[in-house]
This record gives structure tokens, sequence and C-alpha cells, in this order.
């Protein structure tokens, strides 16, 4: 048995999909094209398969996946990371917040700032390039967005070009919609007994 995790870690948790994924032995030459471009490259997960079920969308979700999160130039990837974290947690994706924060963690080569973040949440003390990537993140993610001018200036002080800002924009986006789909089709779950 197993139950809903209720609070964000960089453990990832398993993700049970509620409708049934496409079985790859059982995919349509449509279906087996698109699942060819998954952003991770190394395996098709179960959430990859249940997108599956709309081909036409996969086919284009997943290479704008690649694009925004691991395109070179702009924004570095461990800032993208940020992005989705803080759209992750504003949208309680339990899921995501955990994969995100532990890319974050190996690409900085410390979990320093996610340990903050997932303990105080918006008040973590952060340097102000990431308190300024975290805060338009984060404000851009509220419905309505509350991202205004001073944090697009706030943006600007901390260092970050324009270029820079549209990478930010556009992981933030993103997951702004990838978390809403996966609370839709989906749930994180852990194995009873685990924390």
């Amino acid at each position: 048995m197993s139950r809903v995790v209720h609070k964000f870690t960089r453990r990832v948790p398993q993700w049970e999909p509620r409708v049934t994924p496409v079985r790859l032995d059982e995919a349509t030459p449509a279906q087996l094209d698109a699942l060819k471009v998954t952003p991770s490259n190394t395996r098709v997960s179960a959430y990859v398969l249940t997108l599956a079920h709309d081909v036409e969308s996969l086919a284009v979700r997943s290479p704008l996946f690649n694009a925004i999160m691991y395109d070179e130039g702009g924004m570095s990837r461990a800032e993208r990371e940020l992005g989705a974290i803080a759209a992750s947690m504003v949208n309680r994706c339990i899921y995501c917040a955990a994969v995100h924060a532990d890319r974050h963690a190996k690409l900085e080569n410390s979990t320093e700032i996610t340990d903050r973040l997932f303990a105080q949440g918006a008040d973590a003390e952060l340097s102000p390039r990431d308190a300024a990537i975290f805060t338009f993140a984060r404000k851009l993610s509220e419905a309505p967005p509350e991202a205004g001018p001073e944090d697009m200036s706030a943006l600007r002080d901390a260092g970050l070009t324009d270029a820079e800002i549209l990478d930010l924009t556009l992981s933030t986006a993103l997951f702004g919609w990838a978390n809403r789909l996966m609370h839709v089709l989906g749930d994180p779950v852990r194995p009873e007994g685990t924390a």
C-alpha cells in the first residue's frame, strides 16, 4: 500500500498515473516516434508514457521541454531548475519540486539552496541573484501572476540579461503547465513506512 506525499523533499517519489500508460510493446509507430524525444533520453517514465496517449501533443512537448531546460546559452541549467522549483512549490507539485531540487543540488554540488527553500519557503535567505530568480518565478506562478516591473528591475539589478530573463520566464511557465498536468494525471507516492 502507498500513501500520497505531502511535503517537499529532494527525494523523488514514485509517480502513479491515474490513466494506464502506453505500453512500449503495444505503442503505435506514431507513439514510438514521439517517445524517441523524451527529456532525459535515458528511460521512458510512466508520465511520458501516459502523455503518449496524445501523440500530437507529446511530439511537440518533448522538444519544447528540451529546448527550454537544456539548450546551451542564456541562463544556467541550475538557475532554470530554480525557476522550476519555485513554480512547483507554488503549485504544490511534490514530484516536480523533488525532481528539480535534486537536479539543482547535483548541478550546484550542494543542497544548501534547496534545503533553505524547503525549510523556509519564500523567506529563505539566498544570494541576491538567486533571491531575485526565485521571487520572480514564484510571483509569476501565482494565479493571477503577481510578478511586476519591480521584479524585472530586481532581476536586472542582480545581473540577469534579457536572454536569461526570457529563459527564466520560459522555464517557470513550462512548469506552471507541467505541474497542473501532473496533478490531473497522477499522484506522487511513497511506499508505506518511508519518510
